[in-house]
């Protein structure tokens, strides 16, 4: 069945709530109105005001609770409405979310699955793009979920369901009604830190997830290139061999995405690449991302997020090395 990322990501939730009656969907305006992007729509009526409950404004109270629901067995999906909102409920997030299993010794396991919109290219306002994937990645106990394409969504989301440990999930807003593919409707799994690779090539590789992907894409098409592209998927757990394999076999590396750059999860790339292929490469590692800024204005934003251009010419210094 052809699917949006909107589409595919409620498909999943409601397998996933099918399957496990103790699933709950808790957010700002996730029943009535079925969530900012309606990504729940429909869910209220299936499942009842006990299983789909709108909660008041404040991000930590809606972490903490579910903190407490997936404590006492259930299984919560809270959404944040945006990922510069989901910072109120950080304390949360990492001195508790992250830490309860290790804190416990695995005497009690914490599953629950934060959702937020993430990044832009959608003329959003101030907190309404912001690309925090290397903030929670950076914490243990935290698996950090960024789909670049609705059947991914609704594979990583089953498998998200299906785990014991607190997901991250973040989703590219420009992405949910950006395009549309064929996706199974029955439930299926893409595991955690396997990522894909889109494209066979040998002349260079191209790391990056998430809006990039359609980015990346485009580029090597128009230009017919022999790129091999990988998308990670996730961004903790990490595929480091995938990642790893394609840099030795290709020898030239480009990693992109729009998050900022400084101490990015192109910088960590790049640090694992050095470690263990360094003398396999041809050149230095190239990282496209945004600017160390401030998310912009709405009238600036065409000049923070990398686009094709960016790419392109980060390939052509990259090959005329």
């Amino acid at each position: 069945m052809q699917m949006n990322m909107v589409s595919a990501l409620n498909n999943a939730l409601d397998l996933a709530m099918h399957e496990n009656e103790k699933m709950v969907i808790l957010g700002e305006d996730v029943a009535k109105d079925g969530g900012v992007f309606r990504v729940t729509d429909g869910l209220l009526a299936k499942y009842g005001e006990n299983r789909v409950i709108d909660t008041p404004l404040a991000e930590s109270s809606i972490v903490g609770t579910a903190i407490g629901m997936a404590i006492e067995g259930l299984l919560p999906v809270p959404e944040l409405q945006f990922a510069g909102f989901m910072y109120l409920a950080f304390s949360q997030i990492v001195n508790h979310a992250a830490r309860y299993r290790s804190r416990t010794r695995s005497a009690i396991t914490l599953p629950m699955i934060m959702r937020t919109p993430v990044s832009g290219g959608v003329r959003t306002l101030e907190h309404h793009s912001e690309s925090p994937e290397v903030e929670y990645a950076h914490i243990g106990g935290l698996i950090v979920v960024e789909p670049s394409n609705p059947y991914d969504a609704k594979g990583l989301m089953i498998s998200a369901a299906h785990g014991k440990d607190p997901v991250v999930f973040l989703e590219p807003t420009k992405l949910y009604r950006l395009f549309k593919q064929e996706v199974p409707e029955d439930m299926y799994e893409v595991p955690f830190g396997k990522a894909n690779v889109i494209k066979e090539g040998n002349d260079l590789t191209i790391i990056t997830y998430g809006t990039m992907v359609q980015v990346v894409k485009n580029v090597v098409e128009k230009r017919n290139l022999s790129a091999q592209i990988v998308d990670l998927r996730t961004i903790n757990p990490l595929d480091e061999k995938t990642i790893i394999d394609s840099a030795k076999k290709t020898g030239k590396v480009i990693v992109v995405h729009e998050a900022p750059l400084s101490f990015g999860v192109g910088a960590e790339i790049s640090a694992r690449i050095a470690e263990k292929a360094m003398f396999e490469l041809d050149a230095p590692i190239i990282r496209v991302g945004a600017p160390s800024l401030p998310y912009p204005f709405p009238a600036d934003e065409q000049y923070y997020v990398p686009n094709e251009i960016k790419v392109s010419k980060a390939i052509d210094k990259l090959l005329s090395v």
